[in-house]
Formats: C-alpha cells, structure tokens, sequence
C-alpha cells in the first residue's frame, strides 16, 4: 500500500490516536500554520508499511527532518541509536520539558538523537510554544 493510498479513515485514527498533535515536537495541529502528514515511522522505502502500528502524525518540520532516516549517531556517545518509535517507545520514557515547558530535552539515548535530528526544539516551535504558555494551552494533554 502505498503512501497515496491511506484512507481518511485511516488518517482519522492515526490522527485522533495522536491526540491532533505531533508525535514527535508535541505541536498541536489547531495551531499550526502547516498541514500535517501521516508519517511512515520505518519508511516504506525502508521495507515499512502502511499499517497502523508503523503510522504516525507529523508537523511538516518533524516530518522533513526525520524524512528516510531510522537511526543516527548519539551526539553524547557518537553510537548508532533507533530515533523515537511513538508505537514502541513511551514518550515520558525519552523526553521531558524545561521547566518553562518551551523546550524538550532527551532524557534517553533515544530522545537525545530524536531532539537532534528533528531539531524538536526549532525557533519558530519553541516560539508557540511559549506563546500557548502563556495561554494555558501548552503543553497539550496527550493520551498515554
């Protein structure tokens, strides 16, 4: 099944799973100026598939970031590491917030590399986020 082919009923589960935010960055879909998409967690290019458990929501930047990549090296150990995998990993597991909830920091291995990566902390990101602060809409309450 190609990317093309995900039915909207298929997005609308993968969305409302993800609580309308980005699995990655925790952006809220309500407020982001751009479209998010349906990311393949292991690319198809990469042998993964469409089915639901290899499916995430994705803001733009997170997806561009992240785009065919799995693994990459750890910028404290320089070892290979898995990027976060939001089917198999437990978000609190891997992150965590400042104490202003404006940034997050990787509390793993894997959160490390991920934040790296996807650069989970740009400046227009870390921007709204201190903007929903101070409107009492960030951080998002997500579903565990």
């Amino acid at each position: 099944m190609s990317k093309s082919s995900i039915s909207s009923k298929i997005k609308q589960i993968v969305a409302e799973r993800a609580n309308q935010c980005c699995e990655y960055c925790q952006s809220q879909l309500r407020y982001s100026p751009d479209p998010f998409s349906i990311e393949h967690i292991i690319p198809v290019i990469r042998g993964g598939t469409s089915n639901l458990d290899n499916l995430a929501l994705s803001c733009q930047g997170c997806n561009n970031r992240k785009y065919t990549s799995i693994a990459v090296n750890d910028p404290v150990t320089g070892e290979m590491v898995a990027l976060y995998n939001p089917r198999q990993h437990q978000w609190q597991k891997h992150f965590t917030w400042t104490d202003n909830y404006s940034q997050l920091l990787g509390r793993s291995p894997i959160g490390r590399v991920t934040v790296e990566k996807l650069q989970l902390n740009r400046e227009g990101v870390v921007n709204l986020r201190k903007a929903l602060r101070s409107l009492n809409e960030h951080p998002p309450n997500f579903k565990e």
